[in-house]
């Protein structure tokens, strides 16, 4: 399976892809990185592992539309076939989402649909819930609101930091976002008629 990969900043989603790859536990390329930022350190991680990339200008963005359309661009030259919103922290349009018509892949940091948001971790914290989690799902015009391919909980303990909370977040992440990755890669998931996704061979 071919993915383009959009991050913002450190880029821990995209090592623990590349990592997966590397260890056999993905059987996918990444054909390029995006990034919205061009001081993101994910930008040294896929030079560190020979990934074409591409830094995008806070004034490329000045226009929505064509900063959209560059990534639908870039991304179908490269052969990507998925791409995946791995900390990427601007809303994609639809000339990025009818070049990938469903097959635009976010990860949330929460269990959508409570806490949607660009601090979905922070909110949730101050919230004073007890469980929290995340959210991997297909991205379509509504902000945080695509199908949900998979969810993961994660219990808030008493007392607990909202640092400890964040990193234990981020390394669920790390986990299962690489197991979603191998079930698109496999066939294994798709959407039916009613809009709801459906996994092969899960009980």
């Amino acid at each position: 399976m071919r993915i383009g990969v959009l991050i913002s900043g450190g880029g821990s989603n995209l090592q623990a892809i590349i990592d997966a790859i590397c260890e056999s536990r993905l059987d996918a390329q990444i054909v390029k990185v995006i990034s919205s930022r061009p001081d993101a350190y994910g930008l040294q991680r896929a030079k560190a592992a020979g990934i074409e990339s591409l830094a995008l200008s806070r004034e490329v963005f000045a226009d929505p539309r064509g900063a959209n359309e560059l990534i639908a661009r870039e991304m179908r030259q490269a052969g990507a076939e998925y791409l995946v919103m791995a900390g990427y922290m601007r809303m994609l349009g639809a000339e990025v989402l009818d070049a990938f018509p469903d097959r635009v892949i976010n990860l949330h940091p929460a269990l959508l649909p409570s806490f949607v948001g660009a601090h979905a971790i922070e909110d949730a914290f101050a919230a004073g819930v007890k469980v929290t989690g995340i959210t991997i799902h297909f991205a379509n015009a509504e902000y945080d609101k695509g199908p949900i391919i998979a969810q993961r909980a994660l219990a808030i303990g008493e007392g607990e930091s909202l640092d400890s909370l964040t990193e234990r977040i981020h390394a669920l992440e790390h986990e299962l976002l690489p197991e979603v990755l191998s079930l698109l890669a496999a066939g294994r998931v798709c959407i039916g008629e009613d809009r709801k996704v459906h996994i092969a061979g899960l009980a």
